[in-house]
Parts: structure tokens; sequence; C-alpha cells
């Protein structure tokens, strides 16, 4: 089912105040207190302390003043008294059957009489099987057809249609079943003003709704209540319809309509309309099973569109987690996110998407150039993230970005760090239920004279973004969170790491020692290195020479280590190989190589220097990290003694 968004219907700026109108008048009609009912019914208001009859419709007027008690019918009398928990009671009332409503909570107390329908008794039965035939469906669009279905078998309509509001007002129609020499309203968009505000708030409160003759002009209530006051006819089975509606109506060729509300929590999500070309009346136990199958529809329908939902989260989560995951590593982000087999438009999708952070810009698929399109989002400011349509919202913008129509902007930082979605123009139509310009009205807040299928052209507007927005900001708190979890585990390695060298510094020796000498199930070996006479180096060369040296030797000892190895450097020119699962011979062939590597000269910018070290070497189970090294560095310095240049095992 397509789904227009509010900025689709920004078209003709006419037409668009013609509609307002319409809102605005339609917000002042007083439906609740129009004063008529539907002349087939008959209304009482009872005062409930004298339980005389203070307001009553024209047709039974001459009950004014009088006590309804007096009324022949045992049973009629019994609905005044005992019928607020019964709705409705069957009572016999001045020699006519009737379906007795009373509404309780209402002052003056209403009480309506509805003349019974012959052999309309048991058609409500059909209901429960409906009931039980639509409580397997899980998807939307089949479950309100098929409940449309249902409702036309039930009721004999000619048009049972289902409505559905979208979130700006405007309505759609999502199912359609009709007699097979009427035309197709489905798919069908209609204005906010078809069901204004005011009118959809008492569908909420009344769920159901009968007009049985659309020619039908009603009688007026008759009352002996003073002149200020009003009777809310809100809850009332038989209000009468405004007159616009009415026409509205007729202008469908509709004699009889019978509508059901699609409530969900406090709000009016769609409607079940039927429709007839004759009149047609709907018994109240009826009407009242059909709100049951509305209601049981609402509950689905609710359900299965959470289960939509929840399914499509799960979907896009995991796309955004696997592509936000390898982040997490030393991979670079930008590359990540818009050069990999998976990119940012396998999330969103869009003709592409640009990525500023820091100084790096990157970009996948068809974008304008950065530094306009930057330049645009800047100007734009941080206020709103979601444009359809720049070409109209910012035309001076829109030059500078040719091709742009949608933007979607994910901030990434307070630096204007940005993720920006683009999307080119593309051309729709929308199918209206009837012309939608002031050709089809007698006057501007005239209802439609025709309802046939009008197509309209919408330009000037990319595709709406809709839930993908959504994705799109929660795809911006992944990355968030991917490069902050990153920056804090690069300085936590930092802190593990010599900055000279890089190589791992006596903290983390301390800290993972005793971790590798416990998961190892053989020997730990450790190789202790000192370089000889170093300090001659700094004399003769300086420090910046003596630091190149010592970021020489650290890229040489890791080069001749294992690659199970731990190469470390304690601090000043001391360094640490330890050998996980070695012995002591493994250890001093690592520490031949050492010494072998360290002995070739050293190039720094002209001047080449050339070292010597000694090496003690220790290894064995069970001891403590502090024992082997302190073993190590002995071992060390015996080698120092008998000469340097050498080993000590």
């Amino acid at each position: 089912m397509t789904d227009i968004s509010r900025s689709t219907f920004d078209g003709d700026p006419s037409r668009d105040e013609a509609e307002l109108l319409r809102l605005r008048e339609c917000s002042t009609e007083p439906i609740r207190l129009i004063g008529r009912i539907q002349s087939h019914g008959g209304l009482f208001g009872v005062d409930e302390l004298t339980g005389q009859v203070v307001v009553a419709s024209e047709n039974l007027e001459h009950w004014l003043g009088r006590d309804l008690r007096e009324a022949g019918s045992e049973t009629f009398r019994w609905a005044l008294d005992h019928g607020l928990a019964v709705d409705p009671v069957r009572a016999e009332f001045e020699g006519v059957s009737y379906d007795v409503i009373p509404h309780p909570g209402t002052s003056p107390k209403l009480l309506e009489l509805e003349p019974a329908i012959p052999g309309m008794d048991y058609v409500r039965t059909g209901v429960v099987g409906a009931i039980h035939r639509l409580s397997t469906i899980t998807d939307p669009d089949e479950l309100r057809q098929q409940a449309a279905r249902e409702i036309k078998a039930v009721t004999g309509y000619d048009r049972v249609m289902c409505y559905r509001f979208h979130d700006d007002g405007h309505g759609q129609i999502v199912a359609d079943e009709h007699e097979p020499d009427m035309e197709s309203y489905f798919g069908l968009h209609f204005p906010a003003s078809d069901i204004p505000v005011q009118a959809r708030a008492l569908y909420v409160e009344k769920r159901s709704r009968v007009i049985a003759d659309t020619e039908d002009p009603g009688v007026a209530l008759k009352s002996l209540l003073p002149e200020d006051a009003v009777v809310d006819l809100g809850p009332s089975e038989l209000r009468a319809a405004s007159p616009h509606h009415l026409q509205f109506m007729r202008n469908m060729g509709q004699a009889s309509t019978l509508s059901l509300s699609i409530v969900a929590g406090d709000r009016l999500v769609g409607m079940f309309t039927c429709a007839h070309r004759t009149t047609r009346r709907v018994p109240v136990l009826l009407r009242r099973a059909l709100e049951v199958l509305a209601t049981h529809v609402a509950t689905q329908l609710a359900a299965a569109e959470q289960i939509r939902r929840l399914r499509r989260q799960l979907d896009v989560r995991e796309r955004r987690i696997a592509l936000t995951a390898p982040i997490y590593g030393r991979s670079d982000v930008a590359t990540v996110l818009m050069s990999g087999d998976r990119t940012v438009l396998d999330v969103v999708p869009a003709d592409g998407a640009l990525l500023r952070l820091g100084d790096t810009v990157a970009t996948v698929g068809l974008v304008p150039d950065p530094d306009r399109l930057f330049a645009v989002v800047d100007e734009l400011g941080a206020g709103r993230f979601v444009w359809e349509a720049l070409p109209l919202d910012h035309p001076e913008l829109a030059v500078e970005v040719p091709g742009v129509t949608g933007l979607l902007v994910v901030p990434l930082g307070t630096d204007g760090d940005a993720l920006v979605f683009v999307r080119s123009e593309v051309a729709r139509t929308v199918d209206w239920l009837g012309d939608q310009r002031p050709e089809n009205r007698d006057t501007a807040l005239s209802p439609r004279r025709s309802f046939s299928l009008w197509r309209e052209s919408v330009t000037g507007r990319s595709l709406p973004w809709g839930e993908h927005a959504q994705d799109a900001y929660d795809l911006g708190e992944d990355i968030r969170a991917a490069i902050v979890a990153r920056t804090q585990a690069e300085l936590a390695e930092l802190a593990l790491r010599d900055a000279l060298t890089g190589l791992h510094n006596r903290r983390f020796l301390d800290d993972r020692l005793e971790d590798v000498l416990q998961g190892s199930e053989k020997s730990v070996a450790v190789v202790f290195l000192d370089l000889d006479d170093f300090k001659l180096v700094n004399d003769t060369y300086g420090h910046e020479v003596g630091d190149a040296v010592l970021a020489a030797v650290g890229r040489r000892l890791s080069g001749v280590a294992r690659a199970a190895d731990v190469v470390a450097r304690l601090g000043g020119d001391e360094f640490v190989i330890v050998c996980v699962d070695a012995e002591a011979d493994d250890a001093a062939a690592v520490a031949g190589r050492a010494l072998g590597v360290l002995r070739e000269p050293i190039l720094v910018r002209d001047t080449v220097v050339r070292i010597d070290a000694s090496a003690g070497i220790v290894a064995g189970r069970g001891l403590a990290p502090g024992e082997l090294l302190d073993a190590a560095d002995a071992a060390m310095y015996r080698a120092k003694r008998d000469g340097g240049g050498r080993l000590s095992v």
C-alpha cells in the first residue's frame, strides 16, 4: 500500500488554502449540538429527579412534561428504571416494538427508541464466525480486506471500505469490497476535511454510527429546558448528520451508511464504512456485535503492525551492526562506512551519501560536490535535519547543489562532523477520491460533486524519508558509540605502550605477565637485554639520536621475536622479551638473534651508530613475575661483568 507523506500535499497553494478553510469551517460546526435526530426513531430526555420528560423528539413531543412510567409496557418501565446496565432492552411502547437504548451519565438522561427490524434478530450471530475467521490473519493488508469482506457479508451493504488515516490527517482507502457494477475506490486518497478532527473525536467516543437515509431531514428536539440549555447528542445513536455531510454522501451515491471505528489507544487510526444505494437500517444489537469485531480488528492490526515494525527494526539493526562492527577495530572509519562490501546505503536507501569526519571527507553513490554540499548543510543549520523538497523550501541554497531534492543530515559530533544522505527528485502520482480542484465543487466549502479517481502529478520532491530517517539517526548513534569505544580502547592501549618505541611498557608487564604465566602449560622464559655503554651514544651524538637508536632497537627486537612472544621496553635502554611456552634453549636462540641484529649498524640521518647489548635468560615454571624479571636482570648483569655483548643463562 502506498504511503504518501505530508509533504506530498503541499502543492497548489489555492487548493491548500481551500482545504484549510474547510477544516476551520468543520471545526465550528455544532455536530454534537445539532438538535435533531433521524426520523425513524425517537428520543427522550428525562429529568432524573422528577422522572418527567423534559426533552422529546418532535414525533414524541406529546410526552413532554409527563412521566414515562405511565407507559403501558412493564418492560419499557423496567428499561427506564434498570436499563442502564442493559443495552438495548426490547420493549413495547405505544403498540410498537422498540429497541430501547439508555445513555448513563447524560443530563438529562437520554433514552432512545429504535423500531425493531423484523427478521434481523439473529443476523448478529454471523459476526462470531467472522471474528474466528479473522483471528488467524497476521498480515495487516489482508486483515483489512478480509474484514471488509466479512462485514459486507453480514450486513448486506453494497460497499464496505476500510479507511486508514495518515499522520498528517489525510486518509486512504486500503480495502474496498463492492458490488460488481460499482467502481473501485481501492488505494485512493482523500483530504482530512472529509472526516475532520471533531468528527474523528466523536468516532472515538461512539464506535458505530448509522445514517439510515441521506434524504431524511430528521426531526427536531422539543424541550422544556431553559432557552440557554443545550442537549449534547454526542453519545446518541440517532443523532442527525450535518447537511454538508448528507450532501457529501448523496454526491457519492450513498443513500445510507454504517461506520465502525478502528481505534488504537485513544486515537482513530481507521474506519470501516458501509454504504448502500437504498435506505437501510441496522439493528442496534448487530451494531454492537460489529463494534466488537472492529475492536478485535484494531487489536489485531496493532499487534500485526508491531510485529512488522519489530521485524523491520531487527533487520535494520543487524545491518547497522554488520556495518559498524569493524570500526571497533583498527579499520579506517570512512573506508568502513563508505567503501566496504556494505556501506551506509545498505542501511538508508539513497542516491548517495557524504561523510565528514574532521578533515576527512568520503562519499558513496551519486553525490554533488562535497564542499558545496557541506556549505549548504552548514547554512541550513542544526535545527532541522530532514528535507524532502529542498528546491521549494530553500531555492537559494538548492542552486548550489543541483539535482539534490532530499537531504537527511545525521550529526556525528559538535565540530561539524556529519553523515549526509541525498536523494534526487522523483515524480509521483497521487490517486485521489474525486477531483480535488475547485472545479469539482459548487463552492470552496461544498463537498465534491464527483468522486471518481483523479490523478495528481507531484514533482519537486524526493521520496519521503519516512522510517529511514530514524534508521539514519540510529546509525549515527552506532557510529558515535563505535568511535568513542575505539578511542577509549586506543587510549587504554597507549597507556600500556612505550611512546618512543611502540613496544609494551613496564605497566603492561606488571599487569599481564602473571596472566601469561598462569595461562601457559609449559615453561616461560624471559630474556632481559641492556644496551652496552648506551650513555656514550647520548653523550656523543645527543639525546635525539639516542632516541632514534632506541626506536630502531625496538623494531629490530620485534623482528626477531616469535609471533607468540611479548617484547617490552622497561625504560631507559632496558628491554625484555617474554617467550611463551619456551625452555631456556628456545629463549637463548631468540636472544642470540637479538644480539646479532643489534650489532648491525644503525643509520640515523647521516650518522652511523654501532651498539652492542648484554642479555640474561631465565626459564622456569611456577615463578612469580617479579622473581622471573629479577632473575633475568641478575643474569644480564653477569653477562655485562663477563665483558658485555653476550648472553648469560
